[in-house]
């Protein structure tokens, strides 16, 4: 009897622990498994969270306060050369007055620009970069942006050339040390007034620069000026490539000595050089 007792008396217990193992190790990978997935879970939440922040805030900064822009030609040479990057700073001219010898970014107010060919990388790759674009993680191509510096403020009287091949401006003749080496202050002759609420600009590289000058079938400015609403910001650093990195001056020195507008009145600045071209 004692034998069958501790036989019968072990037998459930073996039945029972059998039962928890069984139990355990059909409910143990189950706890992990969904720990796992819910931390899989968390941090692609977490990551989708921080980029949406990123992208908004990226369009904030770029819609409100700066911009990244492409430089597309040589016509800023040598301040800036094709291909290099500016950062734009966009509360000139709403918050921040616009300065004679600033470099501008503007949209193109009158054709300017000829049609330039879009490259097609294909839907994804193109969506891609316009989204980029929009919200100011990639550079502005500056398909209907121009850079310039700007010459001349409203009611400016801007004259080229006199008889040391200066521009003058409101009668004083400036030396512009932003020119590329080489070049002169203007191959073409003008002799205009800036009309109210519009700014006159010029390329640095005035021999391959399609500027004002040769926008201005009137001759007056009125046509070849640019309209201050047009203008998108205000250039401030050269950030691409690396090696170029400088901050953009508007080299206040040149127009120190510049009187007020409407101090020279239009006709009573020198004559033109002789030896300065009139084509264009």
């Amino acid at each position: 009897m004692t034998q069958d007792q501790s036989t019968a008396g072990t037998e459930p217990d073996a039945l029972q622990g059998t039962g928890r193992d069984a139990g355990a190790s059909s409910t143990t990978p189950a706890g992990p498994r969904s720990t796992i997935g819910r931390r899989v879970f968390l941090a692609v939440r977490e990551f989708v969270v921080v980029v949406a922040m990123a992208l908004a805030l990226s369009f904030v900064v770029k819609t409100w306060l700066i911009q990244a822009f492409y430089i597309p030609s040589q016509s800023m040479e040598d301040t800036l050369i094709k291909n290099d990057r500016v950062v734009v700073n966009k509360l000139s001219p709403d918050l921040m007055k616009l300065q004679r010898g600033d470099v501008v970014v503007f949209s193109d107010p009158d054709h300017w620009l000829e049609p330039v060919p879009q490259i097609d990388h294909g839907p994804v790759l193109d969506g891609i970069r316009s989204t980029l674009i929009f919200v100011g993680l990639l550079p502005d191509p500056s398909d209907d942006h121009l850079i310039k510096r700007l010459i001349g403020m409203p009611g400016d009287h801007v004259v080229c050339c006199d008889t040391q091949g200066k521009l003058t401006v409101n009668g004083k003749a400036i030396t512009e040390p932003y020119l590329k080496a080489g070049v002169t202050p203007s191959d073409k002759r003008f002799d205009i007034t800036v009309p109210a609420g519009r700014i006159w600009v010029m390329g640095d590289n005035r021999s391959d620069s399609s500027d004002s000058r040769f926008h201005d079938p009137s001759g007056d400015g009125s046509d070849g000026s640019v309209p201050i609403s047009a203008v998108t910001g205000r250039a401030i650093a050269l950030v691409w490539p690396f090696t170029r990195f400088t901050w953009l001056s508007n080299d206040p020195a040149t127009f120190s000595d510049v009187p007020p507008a409407g101090s020279s009145p239009a006709g009573s600045t020198v004559r033109p050089s002789a030896s300065v071209s009139s084509s264009p």
